[in-house]
């Protein structure tokens, strides 16, 4: 689908190619589907929707299928439950793949993202073409990795946040990014607050209750897989990446310095061009 000219002779932005709603196990999918070549299917975190794909849509979609999809629960997606189960993520995107006849599909999951990627990892491995886990080990528990690293960054993390939260900054986007860019603070929490129906609080319990997949489980992620982390994350331990991807079959870890939660974000340059070096191997 081209660009279309509006009454100004303005080029506006092109959109997406194909949209709809997958019904699936009580709830009602939303998802943008733009471009054509390899697929790459993106998953939000829990501060997103589809839309978190602004800056990532544009980059890859001249030469890849971009996927975007919001999670059950978060706008305009729906969940007859209320607070969505967070091991249903790897079905609904397995359903959605079908849904659009994809066959095989890189993965890109941020945060809440991962969970779905590593179920699908580990139970439809021949899904995945490649897997990108940015700021996340899904249901991996991320402690296990490098204790004594992760009780130091927790402790640093946890008094970071209690600031950032007094001085009204999200804790996924950042002291830098919020006093660089003030504009890409408002945007982050407005998409973050377009879900305003669904309790977070509740689903990032359930997160945690299920992020506690021993570092063995990770032998089982047999598909090329990327962790890319923030120098600056104050939500998901870098210090235990490396070790994450060394317990995998194939896997490796690269760190955008100055980065936070959110690289994707607040460094899309960076993060774009890690991600796009990864998927062409």
């Amino acid at each position: 689908m081209a660009a279309m000219s509006d009454a100004t002779g303005l080029w506006a932005p092109r959109s997406p190619d194909r949209t709809g709603f997958l019904e699936r196990k009580g709830a009602l999918i939303y998802y943008e589907d733009a471009g054509e070549g390899p697929a790459i299917i993106f998953a939000h975190g829990l501060g997103g929707n589809h839309l978190s794909w602004w800056q990532q849509v544009p980059h890859f979609r001249a030469r890849f299928r971009c996927v975007t999809f919001a999670h059950r629960g978060f706008l305009p997606s729906t969940c007859e439950a209320g607070v969505p189960d967070p091991l249903d993520y790897a079905g609904d995107v397995a359903a959605l793949a079908d849904h659009l006849g994809l066959g095989t599909f890189a993965y890109v999951g941020q945060s809440m993202g991962g969970w779905g990627g590593v179920e699908l990892a580990l139970s439809h491995p021949g899904r995945l073409e490649a897997l990108v886990l940015a700021a996340t080990s899904g249901t991996l528990d991320p402690r296990q990795a490098n204790p004594a690293g992760y009780a130091d960054w927790r402790a640093k993390s946890d008094a970071t946040v209690e600031l950032l939260r007094a001085r009204a900054v999200h804790p996924a986007v950042g002291a830098t990014l919020a006093a660089a860019n003030p504009a890409f603070h408002h945007l982050y929490r407005a998409i973050d607050a377009l879900s305003h129906g669904l309790d977070k609080n509740a689903l990032r319990a359930r997160l945690m209750a299920t992020r506690k997949r021993p570092l063995a489980d990770a032998a089982g992620i047999k598909v090329r897989t990327l962790f890319v982390t923030g120098s600056e994350d104050v939500v998901f331990p870098s210090c235990c990446a490396a070790a994450l991807a060394a317990a995998c079959a194939d896997a490796r870890h690269e760190q955008i310095a100055g980065a936070g939660h959110s690289a994707y974000f607040d460094k899309p340059a960076e993060f774009n061009a890690t991600v796009q070096r990864f998927l062409r191997g």
